[in-house]
């Protein structure tokens, strides 16, 4: 699924979307978004944590829909419309993950920080609602799960 990335302009606002199984960073996301008129740029990181529900993670997958760029674009271009943003990208990874591993990551810039703020919480809720991902979770207790959320 890696290289499943856009961009484009909406509301002219520049965008980016990628579900990709290449490791992502807030700093290669928040790079996409830089602009000189931008007075903030706010990012988001869920990374894979070491526990969930009183358990222990010892490792988990991410499969994707096939339709999973697609869906990330077009949330990417929906919340930019929504947002008197400057630019916002958003990725999401897919595969194997370690704990720490960022599994989802998101950056918006604005001209102000509560322009920037509010849609970056639009765009991380927003992609958690709608992008087609499923997410295996294997735990130290020999248990595992699948959990149907970005």
């Amino acid at each position: 699924m890696s290289g499943v990335g856009t961009s484009g302009t909406s509301s002219a606002a520049r965008t980016h979307s990628d579900v990709t199984e290449a490791p992502i960073s807030v700093a290669q996301v928040a790079a996409l978004v830089g602009s000189a008129a931008a007075g903030a740029v706010v990012t988001f990181s869920g990374d894979v944590r070491d526990h969930d529900h009183g358990r222990t993670v010892a490792r988990l997958d991410y499969e994707a829909h096939p339709t999973a760029g697609k869906v990330l674009d077009d949330v990417a271009r929906e919340v930019a419309a929504r947002h008197p943003v400057i630019a916002l990208a958003v990725m999401h990874r897919v595969g194997p993950l370690a704990i720490g591993d960022a599994a989802l990551v998101a950056a918006v810039s604005a001209a102000h920080r509560q322009e920037a703020f509010a849609a970056c919480a639009d765009l991380v809720d927003t992609t958690k609602e709608r992008l087609p991902v499923w997410k295996h979770q294997v735990f130290t207790d020999g248990t595992d799960e699948w959990v149907n959320c970005a």
